[in-house]
């Protein structure tokens, strides 16, 4: 009897989601001779009636698609299960309606792409329902734990990376600084990356404490030296530097961004401006990498579902695909490492981190 297996993508979206969908569905139809139930806008789809899911016809799935950026599934990242907001206004759980969805669709195993907060919320979903399930992780953030890469964080450093190329020419032209302000919702990951790789002057992250002034200082140095702009990259999650409040009717700022602009324009007396990528980062054509990525975890999670696997995510260290159980995973954060070898390649080529060191 032939095997059904369904996939969903779960979160906010990425690059590279369209390649696992397509490496998941192409494996289960020529390596096992599996038929492939595609399960639209996560969770969300198996709380609709009729439910949002279709065969996935692999003569259609064709390389273009790996290309897109987004899911063409679709996806979701509000509306808990187990606590879902009702028209009313009150909360009701509809864990029992899911499980009812999966049966109905007849599925021997399901794949369920997400971050860590979307691996959980499924993981806890699907337990109860006996039915075998594999994560896979994605995240521009790439803050999974027990992975050295999620699906969509290339993309987004990359992205990133040219942003700061694009900021330096004009922050030279009217000598400018230039803030970029990037996503990292509780990782530095992105920041860091793209920050070596852009040359930024400056980069700071939610992993390392900083303070304005050591900020300053450094850019009144470059100044002093010559150095009339530069390109200053903060992680969403930074955090604000504890200072005092500056006494004068400063603005309010929604974003780390704008406020750090603000800050350092008032402390050094150059002008300052900031770009928030926002979006951006998520929705683009995929890099070879990412595609890779995508590819390699989408097939190896397949393969767990005919080895009788459940319960596990796979996922990529030491330039293997692995997999491990999904209570070592959910719950857990990886983040940049303070003393790791990005941090050092970062002091080392004299990017101030806002510390003392």
């Amino acid at each position: 009897m032939t095997k059904r297996i369904g996939i969903l993508t779960s979160g906010g979206d990425c690059a590279g989601l369209n390649a696992v969908i397509r490496g998941v569905a192409l494996r289960a139809h020529h390596g096992h001779g599996w038929t492939t139930v595609g399960i639209g806008y996560g969770t969300l789809g198996l709380l609709e009636r009729p439910i949002a899911a279709r065969e996935l016809d692999p003569r259609r799935l064709d390389a273009a698609l790996a290309r897109q950026g987004g899911t063409f599934l679709g996806s979701t990242n509000r509306g808990d299960p187990f606590a879902y907001p009702m028209s009313d206004g009150t909360k009701k759980d509809r864990s029992g309606e899911i499980a009812q969805a999966v049966k109905e669709l007849n599925l021997d195993g399901l794949i369920g792409v997400g971050g860590d907060g979307s691996l959980d919320i499924l993981r806890r979903l699907f337990q109860p329902t006996g039915i075998a399930f594999i994560g896979v992780p994605k995240t521009i953030d790439n803050d999974v734990a027990n992975t050295e890469r999620a699906v969509g964080y290339s993309t987004a450093v990359a992205i990133a990376t040219e942003a700061l190329d694009r900021l330096q020419p004009t922050g030279a032209s009217h000598d400018r600084i230039m803030v970029l302000e990037v996503m990292g919702r509780d990782a530095g990951h992105i920041a860091i990356a793209c920050g070596i790789a852009g040359g930024a002057d400056v980069v700071l992250i939610p992993e390392i404490e900083w303070r304005l002034a050591p900020v300053t200082r450094h850019i009144e140095t470059m100044r002093a030296g010559g150095r009339r702009t530069a390109l200053v990259v903060v992680a969403e999650s930074a955090g604000k530097s504890d200072e005092p409040a500056s006494g004068d009717d400063a603005p309010a700022h929604d974003g780390m961004g704008e406020w750090l602009a603000y800050r350092l324009a008032r402390a050094t007396g150059a002008e300052a401006r900031a770009t928030v990528l926002g979006h951006v980062q998520r929705g683009a054509e995929p890099t070879a990498e990412d595609r890779l990525l995508a590819y390699a975890l989408g097939v190896r999670a397949v393969d767990l579902l005919a080895e009788g696997a459940r319960d596990r995510m796979v996922a990529w260290w030491n330039r293997k695909v692995i997999d491990m159980p999904l209570e070592k995973v959910v719950g857990r954060s990886r983040t940049v490492d303070p003393d790791g070898a990005l941090i050092r390649t970062a002091r080392a080529l004299g990017i101030c981190l806002g510390d003392a060191t």
